[in-house]
Parts: C-alpha cells; structure tokens; sequence
C-alpha cells in the first residue's frame, strides 16, 4: 500500500468515524430526551470497542497479507465497519421498542472499532520500518485527524441542516463502501478481479440506498415512544443541525425527545397549560416590553402579545425549525407576521450579553425539564445575574422551575420576592401582587387572528369554572433563610448531574409534560 493510499484511507475513516458519532449522538439524545448521561455512555461504548480492535489490530500485524499492502484487509475492515455502522441507527430504534436499547451499543462500539483499527493497519502496512517512519506516520495521522475534523463540520453543521438522518446516514454509508471498494480495486491485479471489485460495491451501495425506506420507517416514532410504539406517525416532523422536532396528531411539540408544548392559546380546553402565560396580566399592569427566551410552539409568545401596553416582544430562539411548524398552524401563525414581535435566531444567553443595555419589563422563559442537558445555562446563578442586569425598574422575571427547588432558591437568591404560579416562578426586586382581575378581563377580551370569537366566554359552564377558580395556585414565596439549599451554578451543574432524571437500562429517561 503506498503512503498517498494510506493517507487517503485514514482521512476517509476519520470522516466515517466522526460522523457516525454524531449521528449516534443524536439518536441517542433523543432517545433519552437529553439526558446529560446520553453522550458519557456512547462514548464509553465508542472507546471500548476502539480498545478491543487495538488488541486484535496487533494479532493482524503480525501476520502477512496476500494482497498487496495488506489493502484487502484494511478494505475489508471498512466495509464492514461501514455495514455495521450504517445498521447501528435501525438497531437502536427496534432495541428501544423492545425496551433494551442499551444492547445496542454494542453495535456502535463494534463498528467503532473496526474503524479505529484501520490507522494502524495503513501505517503498518504502508510504512517501512526505516529512519522516515516517524515522518511517514505524522502524515498517515494528519490526514486522520484532518478527515474527522471534516466529519464533523460537514455532516454536524451542513448535512444535518440539509436532509434528514435517513439520507445523511445512507450517503455516509455510500461514501465509505466507495472508498473501500477503490483502495481493493487499485490494490488488485487483473482487470477482471478490479471490475469483480467495483460491482461488488456498487451493489453494497445499491443495497444500503434500497434498504433505508424500511430500516428507518418511523425511525422518531419508535425512537421517541419506545414500547408505546404501535406503529402510529408524527403529523410533523422538522429536522435540521439543532435537532429533531416532532409533534403529534394533537398538536403537541417534542423537541429532542421531551416536551416542548403545544399549538394551543386556548386555557380552558388546551393541554399545554396556557393559562399561565395569561397569568402574566396579573404580574405586572403594563409590561411594555418583553423578552422571551425560546419560542416554542409559538403559543406562549402569541398569547403575551395580547397584554394591554406590550410595546415590542423581543424572542430569541436558537432552533429556527420551529418557525416552520408555527406558520403552518392557525393558532399561532400570525405571530410571524405580528409588527409588535421581533424573532431572532441566537442563543438567549449569548444575546443577553451581547446587548447589555437593552431592559425589559417582563422576561419569560417556559424552561424545558431541569435535569435536560445544558439547562444549567438557563437556570444558574450567572445566567439569573444576566438577567437580572436586563430588568427594567420593577421588572418581572417569570420562569418554569419544573418544580426543581434548587432553580427556586438560586433565582429567589438574586432576585428577593417572589410568586410561584404553579410551575412557574415570578421574581423581581420589588414586591409583586398578583392581579386576578387584570387576568379576567384579559381572557374575556382577548382575540386572535384566525380564531372566531373570545378565548374564554362566561356563558359557557367550563369558561365560567375557568374564570371563578382563579387566581390558580399563586403564593407568595422568599429565599428559605438558615435552610441549606444548594444554588446552580456553571460550575457545579446542579440540575443535570443531581435533578429527577435517572439511567434505567430497561426502560431509560421518558420526559414529562411540564
């Protein structure tokens, strides 16, 4: 095998490599509803499989190849490799409904390692043990490392964000049995073992294409509902470098894997529990502007661009997918369109620092479950500083705690006073009053575009049961003084490494409404 073939084969696996942990990742992910854990334990099964191949890689080496080179070898261990990576993906979903997922993994580590043992195979059989060889492996693991770096940018930060991982992961399959079946037809002599060589790839090729309808038929579904699989289909589903937004016959949006909401501003028939961005009326009279960190469904932002004196709402979301499923629903499309509502695609903490003096009035945020991977950055001592710092005299910084007391006491730790609103937290600096009959009249005036009549009419008996049980479960609340509550920090990662979310082998995280 000469060192250029042995360069070009290291980058090609190098690529292969980094792209199936990406897409393994986010299969993962999503199938644990981003749970922190998720990456640790793919990881694991990833470089275990990388350091049973060592073992086996040095037996190899210390055999000779028939074939030129050793490239029959090395190809050999890329086609497979790339078959049994390509099957990983189908291979979790069917684990999942069976309840046993984690089985697996198995396969990725296998496939992982077959990948890993190709480096020292090429350097074994492509460099001379002589006084170069020190320069000559440089090379073979330069091109390694530059064919995983574009890996990960280009299927992480362009395929992703182009097709969907059924296209993505059957074009990574195509592209690594064509690599394999060139090094085996360069390396063989004759021409009719080079064209035996180049049919068998094109029909490993043809075959992975012919294969995926059905290997990743209903691929989300089964990912994300596990043994409740019945064969039903999401009625949406968006798909893009973020990651993976599904939502149900009912209009109810997963994002990731866990609940994210649904397309409803109705309180009283609507299962997303509205009502509480309504509540926002009774916090403060007259917010004139509002931030809102996430867009969601589209729901809550549609619902506070009704408060009497909202000037401008200021969104920021780091997933434009959403944006596409609002348009298509009458509930909540004309919030696109609304002159009063400004959407930008950012991270909430980056644009926050990013604009030091804007001030807002009110800042909502409907905080995905606490113990989800990254939510430390919306619910620490720093990010509540942030914010903080982004208040307007008086202003109110209504968040969903989930019920996690620590993400209480750290914004409560900063900002004094308080009102708990069922899952919600309103805190400020300033003592706030709840307004139960601001929200009546809010909910008996308010209109939509595209819906008829008023959200909630008295004259109707669920409407009118609605209005006289309010003001909900609102109490006041304070810092809990001489009691040893742990705040969220960046450092510590409260949340994610000590909230609810727990590994179950059998049946592993399924998030909850929140």
């Amino acid at each position: 095998m000469s060192l250029g073939s042995a360069m070009l084969i290291a980058a090609l696996t190098g690529f292969i490599a980094l792209s199936c942990e990406l897409l393994w990742y986010r299969v993962v992910s999503f199938l644990t509803g981003s749970a922190p854990w998720a990456f640790g334990i793919l990881l694991g099964a990833y470089l275990a499989g990388v350091a049973a191949a060592s073992a086996v890689t040095q037996r190899l080496c210390e055999r000779p190849s028939r074939v030129r080179g050793g490239a029959a070898l090395v190809a050999g261990f890329v086609i497979v490799a790339d078959a049994a990576a390509y099957l990983t993906v189908p291979a979790l979903a069917a684990c999942a409904v069976a309840g046993a997922w984690l089985l697996s993994l198995g396969l990725a580590g296998a496939a992982a390692g077959l990948l890993g043992a190709v480096l020292p195979l090429v350097v074994h059989f492509a460099v001379p043990p002589d006084r170069l060889a020190g320069a000559r492996v440089s090379y073979v693991y330069l091109a390694d490392i530059v064919g995983s770096a574009l890996g990960s940018a280009v299927t992480g930060y362009l395929l992703l964000d182009l097709w969907p991982l059924r296209t993505v992961a059957t074009a990574r399959a195509a592209v690594g049995v064509a690599g394999a079946g060139g090094l085996l037809t360069s390396a063989t002599e004759g021409r009719g073992a080079r064209l035996a060589g180049a049919v068998a790839a094109a029909a490993l090729v043809s075959a992975a294409i012919a294969g995926a309808p059905a290997l990743y038929d209903g691929i989300w579904e089964r990912l994300q509902l596990k043994r409740e699989y019945d064969g039903r289909r999401f009625a949406e589903v968006v798909e893009n470098r973020h990651g993976v937004i599904t939502v149900s016959d009912d209009g109810v949006v997963w994002g990731n894997g866990a609940y994210d909401g649904a397309f409803s501003v109705d309180p009283v028939r609507g299962h997303n529990g509205i009502i509480r961005a309504y509540a926002v009326a009774g916090l403060h009279p007259a917010p004139r502007r509002v931030l809102v960190v996430g867009i969601g469904s589209g729901s809550w932002t549609q619902v506070l661009a009704q408060l009497p004196g909202v000037e401008h709402i200021t969104v920021i979301e780091i997933n434009p997918g959403y944006l596409s499923l609002i348009a298509r629903h009458r509930e909540v499309r004309s919030v696109l369109t609304n002159p009063r509502v400004e959407i930008v695609i950012d991270d909430g903490r980056r644009w926050l620092t990013r604009h030091p003096d804007a001030r807002f009035d009110v800042v909502v945020a409907n905080t995905s479950i606490h113990w989800r991977a990254n939510t430390t950055n919306l619910l620490s001592q720093e990010y509540v500083a942030l914010v903080k710092a982004h208040l307007a005299p008086g202003g109110v910084y209504y968040f969903n705690t989930t019920f996690y007391g620590p993400a209480r006491e750290t914004a409560l730790a900063a900002l004094a006073r308080g009102l708990e609103v069922g899952s919600m937290l309103a805190a400020s600096d300033e003592p706030i009053t709840f307004d139960v009959d601001r929200v009546r009249r809010l909910l008996q005036e308010v209109r939509f575009e595209d819906l008829p009549g008023a959200v909630v009419d008295a004259r109707r008996e669920a409407d009118r049961r609605l209005l006289e049980s309010l003001p909900l479960r609102v109490r006041p609340v304070r810092a809990r003084e001489g009691v040893d509550t742990p705040l969220v920090t960046d450092d510590n990662m409260l949340p994610e490494w000590h909230g609810r979310g727990s590994f179950d082998v059998a049946n592993p995280v399924i998030p909850g409404a929140h």
